[in-house]
Order: C-alpha cells, then sequence, then structure tokens
C-alpha cells in the first residue's frame, strides 16, 4: 500500500507542477523563449543571406578584375610605337625618320 501512496502523491505533484495555474503562470517565459527562437531563426536565414551576398560579390570582383586586367594589357599592346605606326599609316601618317627640327626664336633676347 504504501508504494501505491508514493506513486499516487508523486502522480499528483506531476499534476501540481503541469498543472493549469502553472502553465498560466509561466506564459510570460513561453513568450520569451518563443520571440528567442524566432530570433535565432531570423539570425539564420540572414546569415545565409548575407554569405550569398558576399560570393556573390566576390564573383563579380574576380570578373571585373579580369576585365580590367584585360584591358590594361590591351591598351599597352595598343600604345606600343610600331602599334600606334600602324594604326596611324592608313590616315597618311608616318613615323619621323630624321628627328624634328628646333625652332629659336630670334626676337627673344637672352
Amino acid at each position: 500500500m504504501s508504494e501505491e501512496k508514493e506513486i499516487a502523491r508523486k502522480r499528483k505533484d506531476r499534476k501540481r507542477l503541469f498543472g493549469y495555474r502553472w502553465i498560466v503562470k509561466n506564459i510570460p517565459f513561453f513568450l520569451f523563449l518563443s520571440v528567442l527562437a524566432v530570433i535565432y531563426i531570423y539570425n539564420g536565414h540572414y546569415a545565409d543571406k548575407t554569405v550569398r551576398n558576399i560570393n556573390k560579390v566576390n564573383k563579380e570582383l574576380k570578373e571585373l578584375q579580369y576585365e580590367y586586367k584585360n584591358l590594361k594589357s590591351e591598351v599597352m599592346y595598343r600604345s606600343k610605337q610600331s602599334e600606334l605606326a600602324k594604326a596611324v599609316e592608313p590616315l597618311g601618317l608616318k613615323e619621323l625618320t630624321v628627328p624634328p627640327a628646333v625652332l629659336v626664336d630670334t626676337l627673344v633676347e637672352h
């Protein structure tokens, strides 16, 4: 019998622990835990979105760096003297073979 009373007392304690009053009393705490769970989920989604954005920006940066290097090498190639001579030849311009003449102003006194 004492064993049955012990079991009945434990059940009564559980009912008292998880009874209606206890639940009502702890509603603010449950709401607090719910808010924390929502914030935790939001933080995870925000972190994923930020990582995706960082990866996207890194990819764009690499593409722009490639384009910059490509254009820079093309400009360096086209600005060589031999390439400039080839580019202006259809216009009738030719590279000088003699040094340019120096003009001296005779009116200016030293």
